[in-house]
């Protein structure tokens, strides 16, 4: 349990009331060898006396890593009996028998269950909503005998209800399989398609369309078109460059299949009616240079999310016929001070998700009798909502998911006519949760070039702002990707016993538009870093903590947050949280044989360019490791 190792591991590195805990081992922290190995490039020699850690088949590499555990177990054992009582204590949060919100679809509802002492669901459909008549899918745990790892990935049921394409992971790496079973007979398919990352049933219930990988890089390359029955794949399209991944999908009124290429700032979708599997693919759009857009089927017309002259996006109308710009009609206009993240389409009514000042909003807009539009209410002013799973177009009403770091996970049903809201599911905590024993609330720290940072933060009622309580300071701030202020029982741990938690959300992200996505990117990354340092000095400034009791935590991208301002400000942080760290930017970003390195050039430069690679050098954790004492660090790799 990951959430058990790092909050054990706060309580080790991090003070707690008064008292300083400090772990005890015989043990001496395992040395790797050093093997310089240089790099010459723009002038620069990258010296890397650690490459030869890459190669995972070395059996020195693994000894090398069995002694890092080794040596963290032997550091970790004193405090067993600790961990013991957490594992009790986040267990006894966690409803183990439940039953997920059904869904409709078709003439099935579909559902998961989790039963006590099973570590995977199980997958479920009923004709009656109560589950009386219920089928079984999948039992992920038989599925998962024999392997280590067993994970789905796509479920995805034939219009007529009686296929279900699954794909499914037992290495851990994200490698899906995609299988077919014929939910009449019980029986799989012999069909059987590796490496698959998305797929899509055409109308004609026997024609999927699916995208694979590169067997290397991992980048979704190629399309293609599959009936069942036959032993052969169709190759439809291969996206050759290097930026760009793929991704399939079909409109929620079943008119249209579209199928994604989708880069960093660029995008372009080709469409083929549904129900013509053998026709010609069309483009809606060519790609061009920072255009980014999406597009929807609804009432014979595209509506495309389009960020052309429209810096938060805007909807546009269009023709089928012809898409292109000269043809385009306003829907939803440009607002500079909110953005549109996505529209959705059912037979009456379109749902806007829009953020406006950092808060995401659910806009519901009446296309049958052209009511104004209207924001669905919520609860709280700091929260997050999202549409949940509705895959029918006609349909009165829809369900969407709403959370805060103090409101347990829920799911509302929303009815169009009567635009009102009701919870029908709420995250149960068997243990107890009094929502009324804590506080949240979102506070402005000022950056450094003057601009205003959010900070949502959750701590016990009644915290005296002293300097004196730990806080655990999370962000990630890469891709666009909004940290949104959600719930976590096992963050309750911390919480219980004194400690602050609050999320920065920095530029990089898009939690206050586009602008603020591009602000922390490419030539202007440092921006990410300093609002994150700038975000824990205002912290400490008005007593929310102090220096010897900051904790920073992030993971991936956020990794490579925590590294860099822990090597630019070790001064400020007590301990470091780094999980499945990307600190190794240079050479990473100087392999294009690794997965994934070329989609990445848009998000954080081109090394081979040199105006890029000075940029880049600056800030890579790896390449700035100094002579300094630094904080304590909990690292974990995957």
């Amino acid at each position: 349990m990951r959430e058990l190792f790092y909050v054990l591991g706060l309580f080790i590195v991090i003070v707690i009331g008064n008292c300083v805990i400090v772990a005890q081992t015989d043990m001496k922290p395992p040395v790797p060898k050093k093997e310089t190995k240089v790099t010459k490039i723009h002038g620069y020699e990258l010296k890397d006396d650690y490459f030869w850690l890459r190669d995972k088949k070395n059996p020195e590499v693994i000894k090398y890593l069995e002694a890092e555990n080794a040596y963290t177990e032997s550091y970790m054992k004193p405090h067993q009996a600790f961990a013991d009582n957490l594992y009790k204590e986040m267990l006894g949060r966690i409803k183990q028998t439940d039953l997920s919100v059904p869904y409709k679809l078709g003439d099935y509802w579909y559902y998961s269950k989790t039963e006590t002492g099973k570590q995977y669901p199980m997958f479920y459909r009923s004709k009656k909503q109560n589950g009386d008549d219920e089928q079984l899918l999948l039992d992920q745990n038989e599925l998962a005998k024999g392997f280590k790892f067993y994970a789905i990935g796509s479920f995805d049921v034939s219009d007529d209800g009686n296929l279900l394409a699954f794909s499914s992971d037992t290495t851990g790496y994200r490698q899906y399989t995609l299988q077919i079973k014929n939910l009449r007979t019980g029986k799989m398919l012999p069909d059987k398609i590796e490496r698959v990352t998305s797929v899509e049933w055409a109308n004609d219930n026997k024609t999927l369309f699916f995208v694979t990988e590169d067997d290397v890089t991992k980048r979704s390359d190629k399309f293609w078109k599959h009936t069942l029955g036959s032993n052969d794949n169709t190759l439809v399209y291969e996206e050759k460059d290097e930026l760009f991944g793929l991704g399939v999908e079909r409109s929620r009124d079943k008119k249209m299949m579209f199928l994604s290429s989708h880069a960093a700032t660029m995008r372009e979708y080709r469409y083929l009616p549904a129900d013509r599997p053998d026709g010609e693919w069309k483009i809606v759009l060519p790609r061009e240079k920072d255009h980014e857009y999406a597009v929807d089927h609804y009432n014979g017309e595209f509506y495309i999310t389009t960020n052309r002259n429209a810096e938060n996006f805007r909807v546009v109308r269009a023709p089928v016929a012809d898409p292109s710009e000269k043809n385009w009609t306003d829907f939803v206009p440009h607002n500079p001070a909110i953005k549109v993240d996505d529209i959705d389409f059912f037979k009456d009514y379109a749902v806007v998700s829009e953020v406006e000042n950092g808060l995401e909003y659910l806009k519901v807009m009446d296309l049958k009798t052209r009511r104004a539009a209207a924001r669905i209410a919520t609860p709280e002013s700091v929260y997050t909502t999202s549409l949940a799973t509705n895959p029918e177009f006609d349909t009165p009403v829809i369900r969407f998911n709403y959370a805060s770091m103090i409101t347990p996970n829920s799911t509302y049903e929303y009815d169009f006519k009567t635009r009102t809201s009701k919870i029908i599911k709420q995250q149960e905590i068997p243990s107890g949760y009094e929502k009324a024993g804590y506080e949240t609330t979102r506070i402005w720290a000022t950056a450094r070039d003057g601009v205003k940072v959010p900070v949502s933060i959750v701590m016990k009622k009644g915290t005296k702002l002293d300097g004196k309580s730990p806080l655990l300071l999370y962000a990630y701030g890469s891709y666009g990707y909004s940290t949104t202020p959600s719930f976590s029982t096992a963050r309750l741990s911390l919480v219980d016993r004194g400690m602050i938690y609050a999320i920065a959300h920095i530029r990089g992200g898009s939690e206050l538009g586009e602008k603020w996505r591009q602000q922390g990117r490419m030539f202007q990354k440092l921006n990410t870093f300093n609002d994150f340092v700038d975000s824990a000095d205002y912290l400490i400034k008005n007593k929310y903590t102090s220096a010897d009791r900051l904790v920073i935590q992030g993971g991936s991208a956020g990794g490579l947050l925590v590294g860099a301002v822990t090597n630019m400000r070790p001064d400020l942080f007590k301990a470091v949280i780094a999980q499945v760290p990307f600190v190794d930017v240079m050479n990473t970003m100087l392999d294009a044989s690794l997965p994934l390195t070329t989609g990445e050039y848009i998000e954080w430069g081109n090394p081979n360019e040199k105006e890029a690679f000075d940029y880049m050098i600056k800030y890579s954790p790896y390449d700035n490791v100094k002579a300094q004492k630094y904080p304590n660090m909990l690292i974990e790799t995957s």
